[in-house]
């Protein structure tokens, strides 16, 4: 599959006609917005106001409500992920094992922030609640993988796996 993005960030003809295919069955049907956003996301990467605006019109539903339930559904993005996704857990007991020190080390190893993407498009960090591991904080994921009792240097080898794809 192509590049989602033009040098302008625009989003590519080719991007924009899937979107179009994945609303063609849903066309009127605003019940079916969640749906047709997770179809979009699941083929685009993230939900770019282009694409927001296309299934608006295609569902016959105003933006601002597309808008609401993008922007409160944690499971949408509106900005492009990376190749692999980091996550850490914030919650107690991770916190107090460290977990803001691997969020200061990847902001100060990668220039990753909580929420962004590295400039080379390779990794982007989400922080969460609670991964459900609270014995094996603090716990770090990366794409479908689960790091438990992470500290700097462990944090270390497990970005340098990733790097070395």
């Amino acid at each position: 599959m192509a590049e989602a993005l033009t040098c302008d960030n625009r989003l590519t003809q080719e991007y924009l006609d899937i979107v179009d295919e994945i609303i063609k069955p849903y066309r009127g049907q605003p019940g079916n917005l969640i749906q047709v956003l997770h179809k979009a996301q699941s083929r685009v990467g993230f939900l770019p106001r282009e694409v927001q605006v296309k299934v608006a019109d295609g569902l016959g539903v105003p933006l601002t409500k597309v808008y609401g339930v993008v922007s409160f559904y944690s499971l949408f993005n509106t900005l492009p992920k990376g190749k692999h996704k980091i996550t850490i857990c914030a919650g107690t007991a991770c916190y107090v094992r460290g977990a803001k020190q691997l969020i200061n080390q990847l902001k100060e190893d990668m220039d990753l922030e909580p929420g962004g993407t590295t400039e080379d498009g390779m990794f982007s960090l989400d922080l969460v609640r609670c991964i459900g591991a609270c014995g094996l904080g603090p716990v770090v994921t990366v794409d479908d993988e689960v790091h438990g009792k992470v500290h700097r240097e462990k944090l270390t080898k497990i970005m340098a796996k990733y790097k070395e794809e």
